[in-house]
């Protein structure tokens, strides 16, 4: 199997080394590795060139879109401006952040996963966070979610799916949408992925605004909203996020924003968070 990877990139001089590092070092090489750097106004470019003129599987595409970090557009504006410079020749596509560490043998295992089961639309290991010295996970999700961080498709899934959506939520409605379509979504606990920069690290109060707005994009409803930011907002250690993240989700209601998915799939997508609640619950 041939796997494509795209890495958004911006300002990431103090980590890019380290993810390309990893990435050259894998068992099993990318057929293409395209980092977009997204008006950095850093290093990043130089590094990522060094690292093309060393390994001819690398390139380096330039994108210009304002400074402002809002999470889930943005960044997959960058994924798409890659995609886009990419043939039809993959059978895996894989979109990863620019501050990751993985493990020499990750995309081995992911390949093998999808190997082993036609209906495996989606693979991801679990993110590692350095606290006090020692590696922990990154605990911000259920155990069977993959990060946004570093997420491989397989083709026939990713074009059902209709591509990533430049929208907060992305890296959610991609997982429900597969399982609309009855694709299996695995995560693999052997893979431990080194997260350098925490999860929300640069998130100000629009950004926090814009996860109860991704709740409404994904047809969550407001029962299921409330469960999910109060969640979120606990596992965050931060409980007065939950005002935000309602706040976010009734001016998204007042504005009528358009949701991501159709009618038929924010009902599949309800029921299958419903029952995933009360399977919790007893």
């Amino acid at each position: 199997m041939n796997y494509y990877i795209v890495i958004p990139a911006h300002n990431e001089e103090d980590f890019i080394a380290l993810t390309l590092d990893s990435l050259i070092s894998q068992s099993v090489l990318p057929k293409k590795v395209v980092v977009v750097n997204d008006n950095s106004t850093d290093k990043t470019a130089q590094i990522v060139t060094s690292f093309a003129k060393e390994n001819p599987f690398i390139t380096l595409v330039n994108k210009s879109s304002e400074a402002i970090h809002l999470p889930g557009s943005k960044v997959i504006q960058a994924f798409q401006k890659g995609f886009e410079t990419l043939d039809e020749n993959y059978d895996v596509i894989v979109k990863l952040d620019a501050d990751l560490i993985l493990p020499n043998n990750y995309f081995e295992t992911i390949l093998n996963t999808f190997e082993k089961d036609a209906t495996i639309g989606m693979v991801g290991g679990f993110a590692y966070i350095e606290k006090n010295g020692s590696w922990i996970l990154e605990n911000l999700t259920d155990k069977d979610h993959i990060r946004g961080a570093f997420k491989a498709y397989r083709k026939e899934c990713f074009l059902q799916i209709g591509n990533l959506k430049p929208a907060m939520g992305w890296d959610t409605v991609d997982e429900l949408l597969s399982k609309f379509y009855g694709w299996k979504v695995v995560t693999d606990a052997s893979l431990i992925v080194k997260h350098l920069k925490p999860t929300g690290a640069n998130y100000n109060k629009t950004a926090r605004y814009k996860q109860g707005e991704a709740f409404y994009t994904l047809g969550y409803g407001f029962l299921i909203t409330s469960i999910a930011s109060a969640k979120l907002a606990i596992m965050k250690k931060k409980p007065l996020l939950f005002i935000d993240y309602i706040k976010g989700f009734w001016k998204a209601k007042a504005a009528q924003t358009p949701l991501l998915v159709t009618t038929e799939q924010a009902k599949f997508i309800r029921k299958y968070r419903l029952k995933k609640m009360k399977q919790k619950l007893f």
